[in-house]
């Protein structure tokens, strides 16, 4: 079974950084497209940021410029980093990998969560 454990979230003033990390465990054989989704209250889950496994990025307008996404495929691994931080930003993020090719076929995983508050 895989599972996607998240980690690195938190508060922080506006204006300052937060890294967030994402790990894929269980017996994986390939990862085609990592990604982060977040959810504020009251909105829709969005993209934030995709990496599929040949280093291809894809960003939410609103976060070009500011995070960046990188990932590890040898250790099935995502990071976001988040800079310039605004209120906007405050939301619970979502870790996404998929299709992922394991023992028993091909599926999409989600993490849990964490959440990331930006105020002063």
């Amino acid at each position: 079974q895989v599972q996607l454990v998240e980690s690195g979230g938190g508060l922080v003033q506006p204006g300052g950084s937060l890294r967030l990390s994402c790990a894929a465990s269980g017996i994986i054989f390939s990862i085609n497209t990592m990604a982060w989704y977040r959810q504020a209250p009251g909105k829709q889950r969005e993209l934030v940021a995709a990496i599929i496994r040949g280093g291809s990025t894809n960003y939410a307008d609103s976060v070009k410029g500011r995070f960046t996404i990188s990932r590890d495929n040898a250790k099935n691994t995502v990071d976001l980093q988040m800079n310039s931080l605004k209120p906007e930003d405050t939301a619970v993020y979502y870790c996404n990998a998929g299709p992922v090719i394991t023992t028993t076929g091909i599926h999409d995983y989600w993490g849990q969560g964490t959440q990331v508050t930006v105020s002063s």
